[in-house]
Parts: structure tokens; C-alpha cells; sequence
């Protein structure tokens, strides 16, 4: 008896096309969401530096903060630096006798050298109040307070400083009685500067000593 083939399944019917277009079908799905995933990683990388880059161009300089101490500097050189160099310019040159011309004067000063920093212009406001009313009420010694005004002006916080330092140098000149000649020829060459005067006495004397 002859035996007939059965008939052969159109090839898209065939379990191994069905299965190839199953899997290219998945692959392609795989592939949408990695290039989707990709995409976004790249946009993620550059926001920050887009965002860094808008942030600096509008971001202000950094402000420079300054710091006050209330130490005077421990030479005469470094004083007149300091005060050429941070010292506001003043109304006036010449120091004021009147209280309240003096007040005005050092608030201004405060605020020319600080500006918005407010603390700083109260605290250097204070200070200078202060030593203003330290000078005022010395009355010993007023030939030197007449040179540490003329050399500071309406700066009394070195007003202070200078007519301390040449009283206490004055006072230890006058103690002397060694060497009389070393101290004349020092005084000679330093007048009033009663600090320079010493610093050469105490310098000669420890040459002459050395001989």
C-alpha cells in the first residue's frame, strides 16, 4: 500500500521561526531600554557640569575678610608700616580738642577702613574712643605727648602706644648717670626720641665695655 508524505507547515507555522522571531523580538525590546538607559546616563553626566558652569558665572568673588588685632606692632618701623599702609584717611590731619569733633572723626575713620563690616567698624570705633580719652587724661610729660600726636594724628590707639614707649624710654634715660659722654653724644643725635636714644646708649656702652 502506498503511503502518502503529509503535507510539510508553511515555514512561518514552523516552531523554529516562531522562536527565532520570539527571540529577536526580546532582543530588540533589550536593546531600546539600553540605549534608553544609555542616553540618560549622558545626560545625567552632563547636568552637573552644566549646572557648575551656570553656578560659577554667577557666583560673586570670594570676599576678602580682614582681621584686626588690638597688639601694636614691637618696633617703631612696623608701626608707622601698619598705620601707612591700613590707616582710612582722616577730615583732618591735625587732632581735634573737641569731643565731639574727635567722635565724629573716628567713626568716620572706622567706616572709610571698614566699610559694611560692622563689627569691625564698632570694634576699632570703641578702641579708638577709648584711647582718645586715655590721652586726654594725661597731663605728666606733655612736650612727648605733643610729638606722638604730631606723629599719629587722629590715630589715638598710637598716640597711646607711642607717648607709653617714649615715657618709659624717657624715664630710664634719666636714671642714668653712667658714661655721661655716651649719653650726651646719643641725645645729640636722637633729640626727643627718647626710645632711639636709649637703643644708642645701650649699644655704645656695650662697645666701649667690649674695647
Amino acid at each position: 500500500m502506498d503511503t502518502q508524505e503529509a503535507p510539510k507547515k508553511p515555514f512561518w507555522k514552523r516552531k523554529v521561526f516562531i522562536y527565532a522571531v520570539g527571540i529577536f523580538f526580546v532582543a530588540s525590546i533589550i536593546n531600546s531600554a539600553l540605549d534608553g538607559s544609555e542616553e540618560q546616563a549622558k545626560q545625567a553626566a552632563v547636568q552637573p557640569e552644566q549646572i557648575e558652569q551656570v553656578a560659577e558665572s554667577k557666583s560673586p568673588a570670594p570676599a576678602v575678610e580682614k582681621a584686626k588685632t588690638n597688639t601694636a606692632p614691637s618696633t617703631k618701623t612696623e608701626v608707622k608700616a601698619t598705620s601707612a599702609t591700613t590707616q582710612a584717611p582722616t577730615p583732618t590731619s591735625a587732632p581735634q580738642t573737641d569731643r565731639a569733633s574727635v567722635l565724629a572723626i573716628l567713626k568716620a575713620n572706622a567706616s572709610a577702613e571698614w566699610g559694611s563690616d560692622f563689627q569691625m567698624v564698632q570694634y576699632e570705633y570703641n578702641n579708638q574712643v577709648e584711647a582718645y580719652d586715655w590721652v586726654v587724661a594725661q597731663t605728666k610729660y606733655p612736650a612727648i605727648m605733643v610729638e606722638a600726636k604730631d606723629e599719629w594724628g587722629n590715630d589715638y590707639q598710637m598716640v597711646k602706644y607711642e607717648y607709653g614707649n617714649q615715657v618709659e624710654a624717657y624715664e630710664w634715660v634719666l636714671a642714668q648717670t653712667a658714661y655721661p659722654n655716651i649719653m650726651a653724644n646719643a641725645k645729640q643725635k636722637w633729640g626727643t626720641d627718647y626710645q632711639m636714644v636709649k637703643y644708642e646708649y645701650e649699644n655704645q656702652v656695650k662697645a666701649y665695655k667690649s674695647l
